[in-house]
């Protein structure tokens, strides 16, 4: 009882941080249709951000999440308005093809500029944690989920309490009726793939302090983004959370008795899904 216990507490730990992983990459999907294939870079620029902000600045990692997420938010802007607003309109290919080929670019460079060895941010509280009867809590996850949560809710009320979030939310139901009210979409479009971008930089600046990391390190974390969003089905941030919560329960239930499985298992519940309910689980067809 008490392992189960432990594994139910370590995959509740782990959906915050797969959904604000994913949530990005849903958001760049779900209102400009394009498939971002370079937000596994942003995740490794995150990463890379606060272990020098740490490593020579002596800044603590959860300090430097702010100016990961501004730093990346610059980037993404940038990004979206001198490249991907020039082919947003073309088929889904090139703007695919586009992603891949940033994705490949920022790689390397960083690979280039920060050398492939793996590193890690350890601070005085790594390790530490507490105990309920059995189960074993570590600070730095449950940091990493709260903040992760905050972050979620934080984009929610952002979409549906503001006027750029609703404007947001309006281009992607309908980018016609929302020129005809007034909205910039190529600002709004700059302003979804930067809010996507900040993302993925929070979301790889709290896995430097979880796990090790190299200038590949987010491939793995695309796919979850990818997988994750397709489970919970695009539209809202709700969806991502259902599939974030989803997905980590499978990952480490079958990872705690089959390890050499949890991927396998991973891609048996997408394709499950995909031949049962294309949209995802929580999606709307408008979205499919």
């Amino acid at each position: 009882m008490g392992e189960l216990a432990q594994i139910a507490v370590n995959a509740l730990l782990l959906s915050g941080i797969l959904a604000l992983v994913a949530l990005g990459f849903s958001l760049v999907w779900g209102i400009m249709n394009i498939v971002n294939l370079a937000h596994g870079a942003f995740i490794v620029l995150g990463a890379y951000t606060t272990y020098y902000l740490h490593a020579f600045l002596g800044v603590d990692p959860f300090l430097t999440l702010p100016l990961a997420m501004a730093v990346l938010f610059c980037l993404g802007f940038a990004i979206q308005r001198v490249l991907i607003n020039q082919v947003v309109r073309a088929p889904i290919l090139v703007t695919f093809l586009l992603t891949f080929g940033l994705q490949i670019l920022i790689v390397n460079l960083v690979n280039y500029f920060c050398k492939a060895d793996q590193r890690s941010v350890t601070v005085l509280y790594s390790g530490t944690g507490f105990d309920i009867g059995t189960v074993r809590v570590p600070y730095i996850r449950l940091a990493a989920l709260g903040i992760s949560i905050a972050l979620v809710g934080a984009t929610e009320w952002f979409l549906r309490s503001s006027r750029p979030g609703r404007a947001i939310r309006a281009t992607g139901m309908d980018i016609d009726a929302a020129r005809l009210t007034g909205v910039n979409v190529a600002t709004i479009y700059a302003l979804t793939f930067a809010i996507g971008a900040a993302l993925a930089g929070a979301a790889g600046s709290l896995l430097s302090v979880i796990v090790p990391f190299d200038p590949n390190f987010g491939n793995i974390y695309l796919f979850w983004a990818f997988v994750i969003s397709v489970v919970g089905g695009l539209g809202s941030v709700s969806n991502v959370l259902i599939g974030a919560t989803i997905m980590a329960f499978v990952n480490v239930f079958v990872g705690a008795r089959l390890p050499q499985l949890s991927h396998a298992a991973t891609f048996a519940v997408l394709v499950l899904l995909l031949v049962v309910r294309p949209q995802g689980i929580a999606g709307k067809k408008f979205y499919a």
